[in-house]
């Protein structure tokens, strides 16, 4: 409860300070960063209706007049006030991004974490660089004994705010939780003194236990060989001759580079060290590569090698000179639907081949689709890729870009189906410009979106049916196959586009 109570604290006192600051609008921005980094759970319906000329404007006074409200009840811990006010604003299209750091503060003094998560999650899609909704996020899974993820937060709180003395005290607290106790001495009842004999073959029996686990826990460690890293380390640098830098993303950075030995160019990720700096995490990259390495087919960018280095990991993949869907989106705005379609026939055979070897994608975005040649498309990037594990309940893993994740991936179940709904979402940003949660009109209170046919002329009403099935927010209702998705998406026709007028 006193950990609860200073979380509470720390966070009010920050959110009222920062409460008179311009919130920006939540439209979808030309950098990839933004993108990649902004959660948010979107259901499956659609709007019947989306009436943008009635919704009515709020200004900076009045969204700011409501947050100093909120803050009040919060300090007087009317918690559940604070959520159905939240809920009534959003219902009226009264909305501010400071919302979800509010709902993520409520639902901590009501205990109810799993909504602390939600909420925290959505706080930082819409500002990824504010530690405080970091810190929520990472209180709740130390709540809920999720470690793992409690520490990821917490360090990125860190980063983003190294003074933050709650972060570091959350630090210490999983920590804590995660270090082996040593085990408690007992103070016998009687005190027999022990022969020497005794002596010797007590303290033997405790020297070989420590040894055993000390191999047991280091077993790659007393295997490799001392040279191995700095003699790998130079193998990567005498083979390979880094050209420029040519992407950055969550895992890591995208380097150009030419293999000297095969003659040919070859695209270098180099892995973030904090992500394989534990051993444990260092052979899952090693496994999922080595698995992904498998995939050979002409709509995926394929996995050449993977070379272990003293500080990182490095991934060599195939080079596509081209450019990202990501980067297309940022020249063009959007794109017509004769030219999504060419180009997600392509991303369908490759996800169909993945899905096929009973491999899910679990990071699809544009970032990842590579155009190149005359609309042709590669699939890339499947770093976090994972092996189903079960048909009805898949990997218990949360990995990919929130933005762009499934309801279900959200809470580590990664199915096939999860790589639908990202599909869907691709398609839709492709053809309108934006993710469907930043597009004027969003119902966020019933996470009801605005059918691209009413935001673009050149869409054809079809589709908005197609996109509703594949973003059901129940896997179970969704699209099951990629298969079923391009056979819809194939039978719709082209209209006339005209890519000058626009309903947004």
């Amino acid at each position: 409860m006193l950990f609860k109570r200073v979380l509470f604290a720390c966070v009010l006192s920050v959110l009222v300070c920062s409460a008179a600051a311009q919130t920006k609008s939540a439209a979808r921005p030309a950098s990839a960063a933004q993108t990649s980094e902004a959660p948010l759970l979107v259901g499956g319906s659609f709007s019947s209706k989306s009436d943008f000329s009635a919704a009515p404007v709020f200004d900076k006074d009045a969204r700011d007049a409501e947050i100093a409200s909120l803050n009040q009840q919060l300090k007087n811990k009317q918690f559940v006030e604070v959520i159905k006010r939240v809920n009534t604003l959003t219902a009226q299209n009264f909305l501010d991004n400071r919302f979800y750091l509010v709902l993520a503060i409520a639902y901590d003094g009501l205990n109810k974490y799993d909504d602390v998560i939600y909420a925290a999650s959505q706080a930082i899609a819409v500002s990824p660089q504010d530690a405080r909704a970091y810190i929520l996020r990472a209180g709740a899974y130390l709540q809920k004994e999720q470690y793992e993820r409690c520490k990821m937060d917490v360090e990125t709180a860190l980063k983003l705010n190294p003074t933050s003395k709650l972060a570091q005290k959350i630090y210490e607290q999983v920590s804590a939780k995660t270090t082996t106790a040593k085990p408690k001495k007992e103070t016998p009842t009687e005190q027999v003194p022990p022969s020497r004999k005794g002596i010797i073959l007590y303290f033997s029996i405790v020297v070989a236990a420590i040894l055993l686990y000390a191999y047991w826990r280091y077993e790659d460690v007393f295997r490799r060989s001392k040279s191995t890293y700095s003699r790998r380390e130079v193998e990567v640098k005498e083979q390979y001759d880094f050209i420029r830098q040519i992407g950055e993303g969550g895992m890591g950075k995208v380097y150009e580079a030419y293999d000297k030995v095969l003659k040919r160019k070859v695209a270098i990720k180099r892995v973030r060290p904090e992500l394989v700096r534990s051993a444990y995490v260092r052979e899952q990259f090693l496994a999922e590569a080595r698995m992904v390495a498998l995939l050979r087919h002409p709509c995926i960018v394929e996995i050449y090698t993977v070379i272990e280095s003293e500080n990182s990991l490095y991934l060599v993949f195939e080079y596509v000179d081209g450019q990202t869907l990501e980067t297309r989106l940022d020249i063009d705005g959007r794109l017509p639907f004769s030219k999504v379609k060419q180009i997600f026939e392509h991303v369908c055979r490759g996800l169909h081949y993945a899905h096929s070897q009973d491999i899910i994608h679990c990071d699809l975005k544009p970032g990842n689709i590579m155009i190149y040649g005359e609309d042709k498309a590669k699939v890339m990037d499947f770093g976090v890729a994972k092996r189903i594990v079960d048909q009805d309940t898949g990997a218990r893993t949360v990995a990919g870009t929130p933005a762009y994740m499934a309801p279900e991936q959200q809470k580590g179940f990664m199915r096939k189906q999860s790589d639908i709904y990202s599909l869907a979402l691709c398609v839709y940003e492709a053809l309108v410009g934006q993710v469907p949660w930043t597009v004027k009109g969003f119902d966020i209170a019933s996470k009801k979106i605005v059918p691209p046919s009413e935001l673009a002329p050149h869409v054809p009403k079809e589709l908005d049916k197609l996109l509703e099935d594949a973003l059901k927010e129940d896997p179970k209702e969704r699209i099951q196959s990629i298969d079923e998705f391009w056979s819809r998406l194939k039978a719709i026709e082209p209209l006339h586009e005209d890519m000058e007028q626009t309903h947004y």
